[in-house]
């Protein structure tokens, strides 16, 4: 590497407002259905934890409720509660020890909620074990769902205040970023729409009055997260299902700047069945188009979906495409990828970036794999 090339956009520091991220490697948010009464326990510090030794430079909560009704599943994390502080603190403190900036993804699942894990294809539950789920309409996600009792004027704000109160929680329990999950046919998404909000009053009709809603979270969340913390919004950017579109999205992009938010989390799809991308071809990056657009029309953008390895993620910082690279389900493949991203990129050829525990022993080995 020459002078001008040393050090790799995806491992140059990037501050936010008043928190500076240590690379642009975020853990993209995945549901792993193991919290009990919305409470992270062992397996979450596990989890998210092994991701800060693995230097990621954000890691970012699975969609984490803002009440309870709002969980897809019983085994779903929240914090519409003060008793949930104090553990999610405790992996706020071990990620920030590590190095990396905690994040929190708040949600709610609106009427795609009170159903089985997607390993069990989200069926619905039973009555029993059920609880009633709200959306824009009485039109469920999809044949044989749950009936959502559609929201009134008045319940749309008690969720607007839940999301407030959640934001307000998020930073006692010591995150420093949140995201607002927009995307993925959840309840703002649901709102966005015109495929699944029908609705004729302020909360739907024309781009403007579906947007109100998300418009609202994301004023009210602003209004009570510190002011030197970043703020983020998950946004389908395509619904899947020929509703909401990438003008769509570029449109609320530019609102959502304007009201605070810092960076346009670009995803797509969910809208109705189980998928969380939109029916396109998927290939490495097949998303990042998304946040290219996004990023063009003057707002930060983060890609994520199939990025695989350091070069392909550094090209799309290099061309413009993005400012955050989130990895998913390669970071479960690999919950090391950062660092074997910056060894592609020939940015840490003596594991100094490793944790020293770790870093020191692996040298020795390289030496002896050289001697060898």
């Amino acid at each position: 590497m020459n002078d001008a090339t040393a050090r790799p956009l995806l491992f140059t520091p990037l501050t936010i407002r008043g928190i500076t991220l240590p690379n642009r490697t975020v853990v993209a948010p995945m549901v792993q259905y193991r919290a009990q009464h919305g409470l992270p326990a062992d397996f979450h510090f596990v989890h998210l934890g092994k991701f800060a030794l693995g230097r990621f430079g954000t890691v970012m909560t699975e969609a984490t409720a803002v009440e309870a009704r709002g969980r897809v599943t019983h085994g779903c994390p929240g914090i519409w509660s003060d008793q949930h502080v104090p553990a999610w603190r405790r992996i706020t403190d071990y990620i920030r020890a590590e190095g990396s900036v905690p994040a929190m993804q708040l949600a709610h699942a609106g009427r795609k909620a009170a159903t089985h894990r997607a390993q069990e294809n989200t069926r619905p539950y039973d009555a029993k074990d059920a609880w009633p789920v709200v959306g824009p309409t009485t039109e469920p996600t999809s044949a044989g769902h749950h009936i959502p009792h559609a929201l009134t004027a008045p319940k749309i704000a008690d969720i607007v205040r839940a999301f407030a109160d959640a934001a307000r929680r998020a930073d006692a329990a010591g995150f420093d970023i949140v995201e607002i999950h927009g995307a993925h046919g959840y309840l703002l998404a649901s709102f966005l729409s015109p495929i699944s909000n029908t609705r004729n009053d302020q909360y739907g009709g024309d781009r403007a009055g579906r947007m109100r809603f998300a418009l609202e979270v994301t004023r009210a969340v602003r209004a009570v997260w510190p002011m030197h913390k970043p703020l983020f919004f998950r946004v389908s950017a395509l619904d899947g299902a020929d509703g909401w579109t990438l003008d769509d999205t570029v449109a609320l992009a530019i609102e959502l700047k304007a009201l605070g938010v810092d960076v346009v989390d670009c995803s797509s799809g969910g809208l109705t069945g189980t998928a969380t991308a939109a029916p396109i071809p998927r290939h490495p990056g097949f998303q990042v188009p998304f946040a290219a657009a996004v990023r063009k029309a003057g707002v930060p953008s983060m890609a994520v979906g199939l990025i695989l390895d350091g070069p392909q993620a550094e090209k799309i910082l290099r061309d413009g495409d993005a400012d955050l690279i989130a990895i998913g389900r390669q970071a479960l493949y690999d919950p090391f990828w950062p660092l074997h991203a910056a060894e592609a990129l020939g940015c840490d050829p003596g594991f100094a970036l490793w944790p020293d525990e770790y870093g020191w022993w692996l040298a020795k080995r390289s030496q002896s794999l050289v001697r060898a």
